[in-house]
């Protein structure tokens, strides 16, 4: 396995109990670092510097969020908008992430038929997640096929174990 970095962002991560879930099951493995950008930047002030070396100090990268608004929370745009500058993530002296595989996985409250045309939300959640993988293309990221955690408000116990133990076996391919 790559050494992963996992930037998890979920406005309450304390109330999160899916969200919760996964990032525990992701830090009992050795070569993952999970990030939670909420606890380290409540106030969204990103150390640019910091942020990039992490990056850089690893093979892969993985987003971990719930699907707020048919995209991500706002410290993860934020965290974007802060980190993969010009020059650093694009450009023609932007390299630094060429390569690098960026995995998505989102949760989502609705199960997954909410998700087709002819559910509730009318599109698939790969179809509005497509500004990632123009994010991934625009910094020379290997966009991965996201992973999809969906109807996580009437999820089981059972299977949230599933979930996260799936989440960590998706993880060990990278």
């Amino acid at each position: 396995m790559s050494r992963i970095l996992a930037l998890t962002a979920h406005r309450f991560p304390d109330d999160s109990r899916v969200n919760k879930a996964l990032i525990e099951a992701l830090n009992t493995q050795p070569k993952v670092t999970v990030h939670e950008l909420m606890r380290t930047y409540p106030d969204y002030r990103i150390d640019v510097a910091r942020e990039q070396e992490l990056l850089q100090s690893h093979d892969a990268v993985v987003m971990l969020f719930p699907f707020y608004w048919y995209s991500s929370p706002a410290i993860l745009s934020e965290w974007q908008d802060a980190v993969l500058t010009y020059g650093f993530a694009y450009g023609s002296e932007g390299t630094k992430l060429h390569g690098k595989p960026l995995q998505l996985v989102v949760t989502t409250g609705g199960n997954p038929q909410a998700y087709t045309p002819e559910g509730y939300n009318r599109y698939p959640v790969a179809d509005l997640l497509r500004p990632f993988n123009a994010m991934a293309n625009l910094t020379g990221m290997d966009y991965l096929s996201p992973h999809l955690v969906q109807g996580v408000f009437d999820m089981s116990d059972e299977r949230l174990a599933q979930e996260a133990a799936g989440v960590v076996k998706l993880l060990q391919k990278l």
